[in-house]
């Protein structure tokens, strides 16, 4: 129960509640002018102050957080677990919590400040506390996912527009799993299955990005399919295998080099006398052609040739024709036998280069045969080399069948654990088929008081998680909508409303009543009257003063009687604040 919302700035309101049902109102006075407004009296600022002295954050530059309430301390009078308190919060030194109470009992013990003696909390170590206080959360649940004070808080003191569109949520942007778990533990579900399943759908989502990462080429480990992959490991092991006989059998010698080197000179010379030898070859063979061809001159040439010459020039004419013809016979036999001998030189230079050639070419193969068993050092390196190189792509194309194993397993692993847990949490939802009705019954008892027909609160278990969905006829309107969130809200305040001041209030905005019908605005009041004092937790609502549908309150409802403060627009110093800016 709040007792009293209090401020160390004198211009302050100080609003004091009681239990059951209350009202803040915002009042039109007839000296009020056209271009006055009650939109910034301090309706929402009051739910903002209980907020921030509950832990909320500090929105710099708004709200709270603007440069005219800056130093300024807001104070929360209630009561935990029996206990009163008053909680203190400064918008400078907005970091922690000024307490005053009985702490002997608390989990967590306040710290002492050394200069001026008072009690104090962080704000993370205040939060827990009031979880623990307000909504029975164990301190220090190592689930990530998992209900906290604030987002469980939200949904009994709602503030901002977006938090009257959905019953389920508390703001527009709230995430689907915080959803699911803050609304099943709230209705007294297993919130450990949406935490569980939004855990798996974090690592399916981390499966997919890796598939889509691999399918772009982004993630070698991860590209081409197990069968593909092993055929390459297959041919790399072979690869592998072979290099390391080679490297076994490899063999150095240190004059590796110079021995290459004098088989490059052995081979010069053979080529050069293969180069001699072909020449003299060709030599040899047109003097035996020429040999052959060589004939001696017949007595009928040499007359027919003197005959000739007679004619010509027969003055001249003084040798006899046997003179000629023996001179003739003596130059044929010269040539012949120069021929000859040239013959004999050339064969003998031939066998000559022959048999050198053997020689230099049997030293050339012993060489060659050195260097076919061993090896220079520098090759033997290349050789380590290459074979590193195939160890470590067979080890990463191992590395990359692993992981694609892993990959499928993993997929494989996660839809299995899915379908588990699935199937436990619809057999826990089964088992927990009382705290279902209940939520459902107070749900549907709402709504009818408000409309002819009750409405519908349906809770499942899905693929997805927990859906939980609520329907009442003609609820395309805003209005309807807004009356969607009052009757959830009123079903949680009575199902927490059997545990003393757990939490023990429940707050809404005046938003809540926009565009609803006067009629249902004059029955959710008392029913909130009503279910607060039968149930016996306190309802506190903020409203504006031409909103009070009096036309169709019951004759028997007091509503001034339950009216703890009014703001007015007559004057500076008529809202919240005392002051305006």
């Amino acid at each position: 129960m709040i007792f009293s919302v209090r401020c160390n700035k004198p211009s302050f309101k100080t609003v004091e509640f009681k239990p059951g049902f209350n009202v803040v109102l915002a009042e039109r006075t007839k000296e009020s002018k056209d271009k006055d407004s009650r939109n910034a009296l301090g309706k929402s600022l009051l739910i903002e102050i209980i907020h921030f002295c509950l832990g909320a954050d500090l929105d710099q530059g708004k709200g709270l957080g603007v440069s005219n309430l800056k130093d300024w301390t807001f104070t929360l009078d209630l009561s935990l677990r029996g206990k009163k308190y008053s909680i203190s919060r400064n918008t400078l030194d907005y970091g922690r919590i000024i307490l005053n109470g009985d702490f002997s009992d608390w989990p967590i013990k306040p710290e002492t400040d050394e200069e001026s003696g008072v009690y104090y909390l962080k704000i993370r170590d205040w939060r827990n506390l009031l979880g623990f206080f307000m909504f029975d959360l164990p301190i220090g649940i190592e689930k990530k996912y998992k209900p906290t004070f604030r987002s469980l808080f939200s949904y009994f003191c709602r503030r901002g527009p977006s938090a009257y569109h959905d019953p389920f949520k508390q703001f527009g942007q709230q995430r689907e799993w915080d959803v699911q778990v803050n609304n099943s533990y709230l209705l007294n579900l297993n919130w450990e299955y949406a935490s569980d399943l939004q855990r798996l759908k974090d690592q399916e989502n981390v499966l997919s990005v890796l598939k889509k990462a691999a399918s772009q080429g982004l993630l070698k480990e991860f590209i081409g399919s197990i069968g593909e992959l092993e055929a390459l490991k297959i041919n790399l092991e072979e690869q592998v295998k072979s290099g390391e006989v080679n490297i076994k059998s490899f063999k150095v010698h240190p004059q590796y080099h110079q021995i290459q080197d004098d088989i490059d000179r052995l081979t010069a010379q053979i080529h050069a006398l293969v180069n001699e030898c072909s020449i003299s070859n060709q030599i040899l063979k047109k003097y035996k052609e020429n040999i052959q061809e060589e004939k001696d001159v017949s007595v009928e040439k040499i007359k027919e040739v003197y005959e000739q010459a007679g004619v010509v020039f027969p003055d001249k004419v003084t040798k006899r024709i046997d003179d000629v013809l023996n001179f003739t016979k003596e130059v044929v036999r010269n040539r012949k036998d120069y021929i000859s001998s040239e013959i004999s030189r050339l064969e003998d230079e031939i066998k000559r280069c022959d048999a050198e050639i053997e020689a230099i070419s049997d030293k050339r193969a012993k060489s060659m045969e050195v260097l076919a068993t061993h090896g220079a050092f520098e090759e033997y390196m290349k050789l380590q080399e290459r074979h590193t190189e195939r160890v470590n792509q067979l080890k990463e194309v191992q590395g990359r069948i692993d992981n694609l194993r892993r990959f499928e397993e993993g997929k494989s692993a996660l839809k299995i654990e899915k379908e588990q847990l699935l199937i436990q949490a619809r057999r826990d939802l089964q088992a927990r088929e009382a705290q279902r009705s209940t939520a459902i019954k107070y749900f549907n008892d709402h709504s009818q008081s408000l409309y002819s027909e009750s409405g519908i609160l349906s809770i499942d278990f899905i693929d997805t998680g927990y859906k939980f969905n609520v329907d009442i006829k003609g609820s395309g309107s805003q209005g309807i909508g807004h009356m969607k969130v009052f009757c959830y809200d009123l079903s949680l305040m009575k199902i927490w409303s059997k545990n003393k001041d757990v939490p023990g209030f429940l707050i809404h905005d005046s938003i809540l009543f926009d565009g609803v019908d006067e009629r249902q605005i004059a029955k959710a009041l008392e029913l909130a009257k009503l279910e607060s004092e039968r149930s016996g937790f306190q309802y506190i609502c903020t409203m504006n003063s031409d909103t009070i549908p009096k036309i169709d309150l019951s004759a028997d409802f007091d509503f001034e009687k339950y009216v703890v403060v009014k703001f007015s627009d007559a004057t500076p110093d008529g809202g919240l604040l005392g002051i305006r800016f």
